[in-house]
């Protein structure tokens, strides 16, 4: 087993107007299209509530929802506070691991790495953002890391899937308060052997994930 990790988490950034979601919305496709399952994340400077009265969302804040859960036969949507901004690890975990890659629009500043979209007209490359893996451009810039152009999906694609994906696909990620323990190496024969003693205690021919919850 190798380092411990999240599903893979790449981060689209870049100025106002450069073409972030034009970008992000072609790279889904072209991932897509290869069998890669990609979730996103959409980073918002506005707040997500229970303030509209049309929705029964709204009537259960009243009532004395502190969250709020609303479930359909296709999908799910929940709503509930947190107690400050959280970080794209912390956003992952709720997500869950079924995914090969997540997307996030924006998180400059976070530690996730970055490909950055810019335009000529939007000038210098962002300031703030670190981990800059590469540089979508409609201009020649000088910078150490790949540039490609504003139509090049496929390379883009090719260097996600080759750095990210498929270097991602054996994983296994531990969380310990909500937050996700460091932990460099495991032994290779601890989940086969735990797996084999949870096999033999349960009714069930194969196991093929596994969920430890712990609070006290």
């Amino acid at each position: 087993m190798g380092d411990i990790i999240m599903p893979a988490v790449v981060s689209i950034v870049g100025k106002s107007s450069t073409g972030k979601t034009t970008f992000l919305e072609k790279l889904l496709r072209e991932l897509s299209g290869r069998g890669y399952k990609i979730a996103t994340i959409k980073h918002s400077h506005h707040s997500l509530d229970f303030h509209d009265p049309q929705k029964d969302s709204y009537r259960h804040s009243q009532a004395g929802a502190v969250a709020t859960m609303v479930s359909s036969t296709t999908s799910l949507q929940i709503i509930k506070p947190v107690p400050q901004e959280l970080k794209i690890e912390e956003l992952v975990r709720n997500y869950g691991e079924d995914f090969d890659l997540i997307l996030t629009e924006g998180f400059s500043r976070g530690d996730a790495p970055k490909i950055e979209i810019h335009r000529k007209e939007a000038g210098p490359l962002l300031e703030v953002a670190t981990n800059i893996i590469a540089v979508v451009t409609d201009e020649v810039l000088e910078t150490s890391v790949p540039q490609f152009g504003l139509e090049d999906v496929k390379a883009v694609a090719d260097l996600i899937e080759v750095k990210y994906i498929k270097s991602n696909r054996e994983r296994l990620s531990f969380f310990i308060n909500g937050k996700k323990l460091e932990l460099k190496q495991l032994p290779a024969e601890i989940l086969p052997q735990l797996l084999a003693a949870l096999k033999s205690e349960l009714p069930t021919a194969d196991i093929h994930s596994l969920e430890v919850y712990y609070k006290k």
